[in-house]
Protein backbone atom coordinates (compact mmCIF):
# COMPACT_ATOMS: atom_id res chain seq x y z
CA UNK A 1 0.00 0.00 0.00
CA UNK A 2 1.28 3.46 -0.90
CA UNK A 3 1.81 5.93 1.93
CA UNK A 4 1.92 9.65 1.25
CA UNK A 5 3.08 12.53 3.36
CA UNK A 6 0.62 15.15 2.26
CA UNK A 7 1.56 18.75 2.88
CA UNK A 8 -0.38 21.93 2.44
CA UNK A 9 1.11 23.77 -0.55
CA UNK A 10 1.54 27.38 0.58
CA UNK A 11 3.45 28.24 -2.61
CA UNK A 12 2.74 25.69 -5.34
CA UNK A 13 5.37 23.93 -7.39
CA UNK A 14 7.09 20.62 -7.85
CA UNK A 15 10.64 19.75 -6.90
CA UNK A 16 12.98 16.89 -6.22
CA UNK A 17 16.29 16.65 -4.49
CA UNK A 18 18.25 15.71 -1.43
CA UNK A 19 16.85 16.68 1.93
CA UNK A 20 18.43 18.99 4.49
CA UNK A 21 16.54 18.45 7.74
CA UNK A 22 16.95 20.64 10.80
CA UNK A 23 15.31 20.75 14.21
CA UNK A 24 16.05 24.49 14.39
CA UNK A 25 14.10 27.43 12.96
CA UNK A 26 16.02 29.37 10.29
CA UNK A 27 16.53 33.03 9.55
CA UNK A 28 17.76 33.68 6.04
CA UNK A 29 18.74 37.22 7.14
CA UNK A 30 22.08 36.70 8.91
CA UNK A 31 21.64 32.93 8.96
CA UNK A 32 22.33 32.10 5.31
CA UNK A 33 25.12 33.61 3.20
CA UNK A 34 23.46 34.85 -0.02
CA UNK A 35 26.79 34.63 -1.87
CA UNK A 36 27.38 30.95 -1.13
CA UNK A 37 24.02 29.48 -0.09
CA UNK A 38 25.62 28.21 3.12
CA UNK A 39 24.04 28.31 6.58
CA UNK A 40 26.33 30.64 8.56
CA UNK A 41 24.46 31.00 11.87
CA UNK A 42 26.95 29.38 14.28
CA UNK A 43 24.12 28.47 16.67
CA UNK A 44 22.21 26.57 13.98
CA UNK A 45 22.43 22.75 13.96
CA UNK A 46 23.17 22.78 10.19
CA UNK A 47 25.81 25.53 10.24
CA UNK A 48 28.26 25.09 7.37
CA UNK A 49 25.83 23.13 5.18
CA UNK A 50 24.58 24.29 1.79
CA UNK A 51 20.90 24.86 1.04
CA UNK A 52 21.51 25.07 -2.72
CA UNK A 53 19.01 22.87 -4.61
CA UNK A 54 18.16 21.00 -1.41
CA UNK A 55 14.68 20.23 -0.10
CA UNK A 56 15.00 22.13 3.18
CA UNK A 57 12.98 20.98 6.19
CA UNK A 58 12.89 23.62 8.93
CA UNK A 59 10.23 23.58 11.66
CA UNK A 60 9.70 27.33 11.23
CA UNK A 61 11.35 30.57 10.23
CA UNK A 62 12.64 33.26 12.54
CA UNK A 63 13.97 36.72 12.21
CA UNK A 64 13.58 39.72 10.03
CA UNK A 65 11.24 40.41 7.15
CA UNK A 66 14.43 41.19 5.22
CA UNK A 67 14.91 37.42 4.98
CA UNK A 68 12.61 37.45 1.94
CA UNK A 69 15.16 39.69 0.15
CA UNK A 70 17.95 37.22 0.98
CA UNK A 71 15.76 34.37 -0.29
CA UNK A 72 15.09 36.33 -3.48
CA UNK A 73 18.82 36.97 -4.01
CA UNK A 74 19.49 33.25 -3.56
CA UNK A 75 16.86 32.53 -6.22
CA UNK A 76 18.26 35.16 -8.60
CA UNK A 77 21.77 33.66 -8.40
CA UNK A 78 20.72 30.00 -8.57
CA UNK A 79 21.58 29.30 -4.92
CA UNK A 80 18.06 28.85 -3.55
CA UNK A 81 16.72 25.62 -2.12
CA UNK A 82 14.52 23.53 -4.42
CA UNK A 83 11.74 23.64 -1.82
CA UNK A 84 11.01 24.57 1.78
CA UNK A 85 8.99 22.27 4.08
CA UNK A 86 7.89 23.58 7.49
CA UNK A 87 5.60 22.81 10.39
CA UNK A 88 4.55 26.44 10.90
CA UNK A 89 3.48 28.78 8.10
CA UNK A 90 6.56 30.85 7.08
CA UNK A 91 5.17 34.14 5.69
CA UNK A 92 8.57 35.75 5.04
CA UNK A 93 9.91 32.77 3.07
CA UNK A 94 6.60 32.47 1.24
CA UNK A 95 6.95 36.10 0.14
CA UNK A 96 10.46 35.42 -1.20
CA UNK A 97 9.22 32.36 -3.10
CA UNK A 98 6.22 34.21 -4.56
CA UNK A 99 8.39 37.10 -5.77
CA UNK A 100 10.99 34.68 -7.21
CA UNK A 101 8.23 33.09 -9.26
CA UNK A 102 6.94 36.45 -10.50
CA UNK A 103 10.34 38.00 -11.26
CA UNK A 104 12.40 35.02 -12.38
CA UNK A 105 9.83 32.35 -13.30
CA UNK A 106 11.21 30.06 -10.57
CA UNK A 107 8.65 27.88 -8.82
CA UNK A 108 10.09 27.15 -5.38
CA UNK A 109 7.43 25.23 -3.46
CA UNK A 110 6.78 26.00 0.19
CA UNK A 111 4.78 23.36 2.10
CA UNK A 112 3.48 22.99 5.60
CA UNK A 113 3.27 19.49 7.09
CA UNK A 114 2.23 18.02 10.42
CA UNK A 115 4.91 17.81 13.12
CA UNK A 116 4.66 13.98 13.25
CA UNK A 117 5.30 13.84 9.49
CA UNK A 118 8.20 16.30 9.77
CA UNK A 119 10.07 13.88 12.04
CA UNK A 120 9.81 11.08 9.47
CA UNK A 121 12.50 12.72 7.33
CA UNK A 122 16.29 12.74 7.70
CA UNK A 123 19.00 14.70 5.93
CA UNK A 124 20.43 13.04 2.84
CA UNK A 125 17.24 11.35 1.65
CA UNK A 126 15.97 11.95 -1.89
CA UNK A 127 12.40 13.19 -2.11
CA UNK A 128 10.00 14.39 -4.79
CA UNK A 129 7.34 17.00 -4.14
CA UNK A 130 4.29 17.19 -6.37
CA UNK A 131 2.37 20.36 -7.15
CA UNK A 132 -0.52 19.16 -4.96
CA UNK A 133 1.74 18.80 -1.90
CA UNK A 134 2.58 15.10 -1.85
CA UNK A 135 6.08 14.29 -0.62
CA UNK A 136 7.49 10.96 -1.84
CA UNK A 137 10.64 9.38 -0.47
CA UNK A 138 12.80 7.60 -3.07
CA UNK A 139 15.17 4.70 -2.47
CA UNK A 140 17.48 3.46 -5.24
CA UNK A 141 15.25 3.97 -8.25
CA UNK A 142 12.06 2.94 -6.49
CA UNK A 143 9.64 5.46 -5.09
CA UNK A 144 8.49 4.82 -1.54
CA UNK A 145 5.88 6.98 0.05
CA UNK A 146 6.45 8.44 3.51
CA UNK A 147 3.97 7.36 6.15
CA UNK A 148 1.43 9.97 7.09
CA UNK A 149 0.02 10.27 10.58
CA UNK A 150 -3.41 10.08 8.98
CA UNK A 151 -2.65 6.90 7.03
Amino acid sequence: MERVVRGVPLVRGSASGQTLVSDEPISFWGGVDPQTGTIIDRRHDRCGESIIRRICFFPSEKGSSTASAVFLELARTGRAPSAIVTVETPPVLMLGAIIAERLYGLAIPVLRIERDDFHRFESGQHVCISVDGEIRLQHGGETHFGQSASA
